[in-house]
């Protein structure tokens, strides 16, 4: 039985295509390292940010629009959270952010408020008005603690 080379080099370039495929596919998904940020790029500090993970999603109004790319502590010993958005994004100074859970026992995100002022955030601005996150651990402890005082009454 004789080789053709012919159908070796097919053969080739297809399995070379195959895993150039593979390659783009998994720098796609998991954000390629060598991707440069060309969006708006913000910061929001928050007390307690509960779980919330780099390469969490930043929403307005249940749209995807950016991620959370770096947590941080700052001077002040609070969460400095860095936001990569939309570049076309044009957000108002008074806008807000929120760390929010999807669902009841899900995943953390930011979710932005618009405000309504006509000034807009710079890219490399900072969020003034933030809502950190809410610990189910902390709002049971204040329910059996609050439940315990007014049975003594």
């Amino acid at each position: 039985m004789s080789r053709s080379s012919t159908r070796d080099l097919i053969a080739g370039i297809f399995v070379l295509v195959g895993l150039l495929a593979v390659a783009f596919l998994a720098f796609r998904v998991g954000d390629s390292p060598f991707s440069e940020p060309t969006g708006l790029v913000l910061f929001a500090h928050f007390d307690e940010t509960g779980g919330l993970k780099p390469r969490a999603p930043v929403e307005i109004a249940g749209v995807k629009v950016g991620r959370v790319t770096d947590i941080a502590l700052d001077d002040n010993f609070r969460a400095r959270v860095r936001l990569e958005l939309d570049g076309r994004l044009a957000l108002p100074v008074d806008t807000s952010a929120s760390i929010v859970t999807a669902g009841l026992l899900g995943d953390r995100y930011v979710s932005l408020q618009l405000g309504a002022e006509d000034q807009t955030l710079p890219s490399g601005g900072e969020i003034g008005f933030t809502e950190s996150a809410v610990l189910m651990e902390r709002l049971i402890g204040k329910l059996v603690h609050n439940v315990g005082a007014r049975s003594e009454e």
